[in-house]
């Protein structure tokens, strides 16, 4: 079977060479070349996601640090390691009585309120002492009074919980 092929491409060698492909065949190659199709530039979704992702990973860093430095600046701990140490102690005793205080504000709302305006009072002293703090020559002597005013909070902080609970033992005793 073979041979018979091999035998009819022999024979009909000159034919194949002669013909080649069709005038029909060498005009839609042509048309084809003609055309000249620039290539589409696509950028697929996981490269928009990457691009996205950068941009929003800039962004975040940029406003993050502008927010730290516009609303930190110096540290009390900066200054002094041992005036934060204690500023920090404060602020967590601070919290802890705040969160004692607000408890009791439902039952007595005007005393609440009273006792909210002197924290007021120091916490707007102690951000204008903050706010002093990068510009001030001696700023050792600004630091110690950001720590006392802490200190100042806590006391008042500890004082208005025991009226509170005094006036809850009278109510209690007067109520028997």
């Amino acid at each position: 079977m073979n041979n018979k092929l091999e035998g009819f491409v022999k024979d009909n060698k000159k034919e194949f060479e002669v013909r080649g492909p069709s005038d029909k065949l060498w005009e839609k190659i042509a048309a084809e070349l003609d055309k000249k199709q620039e290539p589409k530039k696509k950028i697929e979704l996981y490269k928009w996601l990457s691009i996205a992702a950068m941009l929003v990973i800039s962004l975040g860093i940029y406003f993050t640090y502008n927010y730290t430095q516009a609303t930190t600046g110096i540290n009390v701990a900066d200054i002094s390691p041992e005036f934060g140490q204690k500023e920090v102690r404060f602020v967590n005793q601070i919290e802890e009585k705040r969160d004692s205080l607000a408890i009791y504000a439902t039952a007595n709302p005007e005393l609440y309120k009273k006792f909210t305006n002197d924290l007021k009072n120091l916490d707007a002293d102690y951000e204008r002492l903050k706010v002093e703090l990068p510009e001030s020559p001696n700023q050792l002597l600004i630091v110690k009074a950001m720590v006392r005013n802490r200190e100042m909070q806590l006391q008042i902080l500890k004082q208005q919980l025991m009226i509170i609970n005094q006036v809850n033992q009278y109510k209690k005793e007067n109520s028997i």
